[in-house]
């Protein structure tokens, strides 16, 4: 046999692992877990806001320190996250052509409405991060962001906090940022749910505990990124003294 003929009989090991359903529920799942450690670190960096204007500026400058390096990791994320969304449309359109393959624990994890809603809601927390990314990191809808600065160690920065503060201050896109949010929480309590059931955790011994903590870690990033939205509407984040909204 070929070389040829061999390669075409023995397609790659990541050709193979996508066009099969276990493998797609795989990639979804590490892609899942990578974007969810991902949204738990971006949401501890933005909870310094809390611990004032230099503090939130400093880390955000150290983030702008990386340079290229920091758009790669962006650029990836997103990749990932299109991915993500794409393995995972694929999975529900043979899904509604086929009944599933049962997994070897028969007490699956149930398809409540969260479930029957994953890919409407992945598709508009994508649409969300891509308004995220205008606004707060690229600047488009609010160009004027781009000339708050403030003093950091004797260096001119872009004042992070202050944008932040002017961004939120705002009762409707505080109010879209919330509703957002509980979206994801939502998409990632049955998300993480799924996760460990394609990774084989699932069994009748830990699945309430698992459930449970799916449930946790989707409640804590949820209060955990509205409680700066809120925080700045009823007054207790301000800006620094002399700014006015």
């Amino acid at each position: 046999m070929s070389s040829t003929e061999l390669a075409q009989k023995s397609p790659g090991l990541s050709t193979g692992l996508t066009s099969s359903s276990i493998g797609k529920k795989l990639f979804v799942a590490i892609s899942g877990a990578a974007l969810l450690a991902f949204a738990f670190g971006h949401m501890v960096g933005n909870l310094q806001v809390f611990m004032g204007q230099d503090q939130i500026n400093k880390y955000a400058h150290a983030l702008q320190g990386l340079g290229a390096a920091l758009w790669v990791i962006r650029v990836g994320l997103i990749v990932m996250a299109i991915l993500h969304i794409w393995f995972a449309v694929k999975l529900k359109l043979e899904n509604w052509k086929a009944r599933p393959v049962n997994y070897a624990y028969s007490n699956t994890v149930q398809a409540g409405l969260a479930s029957r809603t994953m890919i409407w809601s992945g598709l508009l927390v994508f649409s969300f991060i891509t308004y995220h990314l205008l606004h707060f990191t690229i600047l488009a809808t609010n160009p004027e962001y781009k000339s708050l600065t403030a003093m950091l160690n004797g260096q001119e920065v872009h004042d992070v906090y202050s944008m932040i503060i002017y961004g939120f201050k705002q009762p409707l896109i505080s109010g879209f940022y919330i509703v957002m949010m509980f979206l994801l929480a939502y998409h990632l309590s049955h998300g993480i749910k799924s996760m460990f059931q394609t990774m084989g955790l699932n069994n009748e011994r830990y699945e309430p505990k698992l459930n449970k903590l799916a449930i946790a870690i989707a409640t804590i990033i949820f209060l955990g990124y509205i409680s700066i939205p809120v925080a700045i509407l009823a007054g207790l984040v301000k800006l620094p003294g002399g700014m006015t909204i």
